[in-house]
């Protein structure tokens, strides 16, 4: 799933109206699987110079780079995370380790050939999906847009939980995000992403 779907998957399943710790709890956690993809390659591309092809047909895929994304996409450390939480009766935490485990959990079946090691350090097989949330060629052009509509489907209802201006602008933005790509690519390709 791209990163402001499972925002908002995160936040319209454990955000809390009047619970800011809380809902910081589920919308870190629901990001912090995707960060260290973003922090790698805003260096890569930004600070590094190095053409968009090579960083995302070369490092990505690069022991270095799965290594990182094998402990932030663990199964065990979002579950180990979650159990401290319960643990030591901190809500924030067992919220946050959820919203991991809930991103961890939904871009499993999402990944065709760019999956993650999702059950490090147990082992380092990475599952080859057979549909892919952007991929055309492993229905990408279906799962897309089918996101997009869950995504607008979570924000409506988000929309009647919470009232105040920050909330609806920020649900507004990660609509946003998540949707006008998809339009884009619709639009420009009759297809989705």
């Amino acid at each position: 799933m791209n990163t402001p779907a499972h925002l908002l998957l995160g936040m319209g399943a454990l955000a809390r109206p009047n619970s800011p710790n809380i809902n910081v709890a589920a919308f870190a956690g629901s990001l912090v699987p995707d960060l260290s993809l973003y922090l790698l390659v805003s260096y890569a591309l930004i600070v590094n110079g190095i053409p968009p092809n090579v960083v995302f047909g070369e490092l990505y895929y690069s022991t270095e780079w799965q290594r990182i994304f094998a402990f932030d996409n663990s199964v065990f450390v979002w579950l180990g995370t979650a159990a401290a939480g319960w643990w030591l009766r901190r809500d924030w935490l067992l919220v946050f380790g959820i919203a991991g485990i809930l991103h961890v959990g939904t871009d499993l079946p999402l990944h065709h050939d760019d999956g993650r090691q999702h059950f490090w350090p147990l082992s380092d097989w990475v599952f080859e999906s057979p549909v892919s949330y952007w991929d055309p060629a492993q229905y990408g052009n279906i799962i897309g847009p089918i996101e997009g509509v869950l995504c607008v489907a979570i924000a409506f209802w988000m929309f009647r939980r919470f009232r105040s201006f920050v909330s609806r602008a920020l649900i507004s933005l990660l609509v946003a995000l998540e949707v006008l790509p998809i339009l884009g690519a619709m639009l420009q390709f009759g297809s989705g992403p």
